[in-house]
């Protein structure tokens, strides 16, 4: 064979390599940060605990909240740097004032729902009727809020009920900064509403799942009344790379061409670097390319010989 034709064969493995890509990624495993159902003693911190504390009977965790009094409980302390998250529980409202509001979330020391960081979702009873909000303040003061209310994401208002159990789940991811709700009827399974907003900024150090209405000076004598029960918070482990197969060194086979020495041919294949997270397969391409190469060459090489 004519060097040129070596080299367009090589070019051709070489094409076939990069054209193989990534087949799958690997979408990394989901680290429990906090989880409780609540079945026992969750030894949640509290300032008022005739009004928000654990039932034992009904496995859950019950609360009473009223504005301007700054009752609160609180979970034990949740190691969390930054990185995405999803923020899990169910929720009872039984009773709720006009004018109050239940509010649930994931925030640092201050449990203020005006100071950042925190993402913060709220079951209210507003002049809308009974709605459904996320709220989330960033590090540097950024405010952002939508509720389920057509005045706040465009949508049909959309209300929820008494003595209707939800599951309320939160997302934030980390890349775009964007956080989503997602309120699904426990009972049914049927979503109830969803819809998302952005921290600004990427969240960080937060240390406790919060409820109560710290920073919330409203009226008294108006109560949120309910209880809350498996409450769940993971945060996402990017997965370890696959292991790069290396492309063994491949050697064309010995020609002899119109000469009385035999020539020898040797074409060392340098491997292609495996990208994090992309599947093996673009090796076993490979391989199987250079044996394509080497059966050519032969059959070339044979023909001539005739």
């Amino acid at each position: 064979m004519k060097p040129q034709q070596i080299f367009l064969m090589f070019m051709l493995a070489a094409a076939i390599v990069m054209i193989a890509g990534p087949v799958q990624a690997d979408s990394g495993t989901q680290n429990v940060l906090y989880q409780t159902n609540f079945a026992t003693n969750p030894y949640w911190t509290t300032n008022n605990p005739s009004t928000d504390y654990w039932n034992p009977q009904g496995e859950s965790y019950n609360f009473s909240l009223q504005p301007s009094t700054g009752n609160y409980a609180y979970s034990q302390p949740i190691n969390y740097k930054g990185g995405s998250f999803t923020l899990n529980y169910d929720v009872t409202i039984e009773s709720i004032d006009p004018g109050a509001t239940f509010r649930l979330g994931f925030t640092g020391a201050d449990m203020d729902f005006n100071k950042g960081p925190n993402v913060i979702t709220a079951f209210a009873n507003t002049k809308d009727g009974l709605i459904m909000a996320l709220h989330t303040v960033s590090e540097s003061a950024i405010q952002s809020d939508v509720s389920s209310t057509m005045a706040s994401y465009g949508g049909p208002t959309v209300n929820y009920q008494l003595n209707t159990t939800y599951n309320v789940e939160v997302d934030y991811n980390n890349d775009t900064n964007v956080i989503t709700e997602t309120v699904t009827n426990k009972q049914t399974g049927q979503q109830l509403w969803s819809y998302f907003t952005s921290a600004q900024s990427s969240l960080r150090d937060m240390n406790r799942i919060y409820l109560g209405n710290v920073g919330d000076y409203g009226a008294m004598d108006i109560y949120a009344v309910g209880y809350i029960d498996s409450v769940r918070l993971t945060t996402t482990v990017p997965a370890t790379p696959a292991t790069p197969t290396p492309v063994p060194v491949s050697t064309q086979p010995t020609f002899a061409i119109n000469q009385t020495t035999p020539a020898t041919i040797t074409a060392t294949y340098t491997p292609i670097k495996t990208v994090t997270n992309r599947s093996p397969l673009s090796g076993m391409v490979a391989i199987a390319a250079l044996g394509i190469i080497g059966t050519i060459a032969i059959v070339r090489t044979a023909k001539k010989k005739r």
